[in-house]
């Protein structure tokens, strides 16, 4: 098989602050396109939205990550930006603690997360949004 890539956008809409899976929409992507092995990378457009890896069992585990955030990066800081709003600096500052991209490789026509990985926006705005990933997967 020759190596070849592709490039698609996911749109994810979001309903504000939190976590937002959208592996299916990425699993879907890499078995559509037939690819058998390589890497599949997301890169986030956004800089007050990120991407994590973490655990889709149980969703207390989302929870405690927003919350651990909110903690962190608090809204009504003293902030010098704040022309686009209270909740805007702080979802900077999260997305800059965070990643906007991610590698997960692809082996037997699958991405190759553990049992309890999911691949999740990451939503840092209070009001809901639509995000645009761009997915670059490069493989056989």
């Amino acid at each position: 098989m020759a190596l070849r890539q592709v490039i698609r956008r996911i749109t994810i809409v979001t309903h504000g602050k939190g976590l937002t899976d959208f592996t299916t929409a990425v699993a879907e992507a890499v078995a559509g396109e037939g690819f058998v092995s390589g890497l599949a990378t997301l890169f986030c457009r956004h800089t007050s939205a990120s991407l994590l890896i973490q655990e889709n069992a149980d969703p207390d585990v989302r929870t405690d990550i927003t919350a651990y955030f909110e903690r962190i990066a608090p809204e009504g800081g003293d902030y010098c930006h704040d022309s686009e709003g209270p909740d805007d600096m702080p979802a900077h500052l999260r997305a800059a603690l965070t990643a906007i991209q991610l590698a997960v490789p692809i082996l037997d026509g699958r991405l190759m997360l553990g049992t309890w990985q999911g691949i999740y926006l990451f939503e840092h705005r209070r009001a809901p949004h639509r995000r645009e990933v761009v997915l670059h997967i490069v493989g056989e």
